[in-house]
């Protein structure tokens, strides 16, 4: 099983010892955009290096967090167990489509 605290840890000193940004976390939002905007493109042209793409996302990911002070192997399993507790139906759109709609409960946080 990963450690996502460890890797949090792993990817700050990284960065720490390559000199990339630690402080502005505006550029690291944009950063993480950026990855996933080149793992869509490869995906949509149907070329190699999706997973590593995203491997980066997440890698930014995890440095935001320690930044941060967030506990993202945490948040992520809290954010699981709402999910797996949620209700959505199917909505037919003007034109057609199905799609989920989420159904409020006295549960939703």
């Amino acid at each position: 099983m990963v450690d996502l605290k460890k890797l949090q840890k792993e990817v700050m000193d990284n960065k720490i010892k390559k000199g990339f940004n630690t402080t502005d976390i505006a550029l690291e939002f944009c950063r993480a955009h950026e990855e996933l905007s080149e793992a869509f493109s490869k995906h949509n042209r149907g070329k190699d290096g999706v997973a590593e793409e995203l491997a980066d996302v997440a890698i930014f990911l995890l440095g935001m967090c320690e930044i941060l002070g967030f506990d993202l192997e945490k948040e992520v399993t809290r954010k699981v167990e709402i999910n797996k507790n949620r209700v959505y139906k199917k909505e037919k759109t003007p034109d057609g489509r199905e799609v989920l709609i989420r159904v409020r409960t006295e549960n939703d946080p």
